[in-house]
């Protein structure tokens, strides 16, 4: 592999959850520092601190985001695929998210071992963050 990342595990659990495509961004959605929000005509699309999601929301639980140092140039190509073929060879599921300096991929929580053994035998370095909420 040419391309060698440094990426940072985020520490805490995170949702994808999915709202009917009217629906307004709920308050619970961004609760916490991080998340990310997708709308569509088909749906609207909540990335954000599991703890946060309440009971009923159709939702999808135990994600680990692993996020790029950045920031990463725009017209830059193969970045993304650098990291999520050796996940799909390890059979990884991925949900890839992307900010204008840098790129996510979420992982389930379940998988962070055999997803930071495929990332590190494919060169890359994975680390680990902790939150400062001042």
């Amino acid at each position: 592999m040419s391309r060698r990342l440094s990426l940072t595990l985020l520490p805490h659990p995170l949702a994808i959850c999915r709202l009917e495509a009217g629906a307004q961004v709920p308050g619970w959605a961004i609760a916490a520092p991080w998340w990310s929000i997708t709308r569509t005509p088909d749906e609207l699309s909540v990335v954000c601190a599991e703890a946060c999601v309440p009971e009923g929301v159709n939702a999808s639980r135990g994600w680990t985001a692993l996020r790029f140092a950045g920031p990463l140039p725009l017209d830059q190509t193969g970045i993304l695929s650098s990291v999520t073929a050796p996940l799909a060879a390890a059979r990884v599921s991925v949900f890839a998210l992307a900010t204008y300096d840098t790129d996510y991929v979420l992982i389930p929580a379940a998988q962070r071992a055999v997803a930071i053994d495929a990332l590190e035998r494919a060169g890359h370095h994975v680390g680990s963050h902790e939150y400062r909420e001042d």
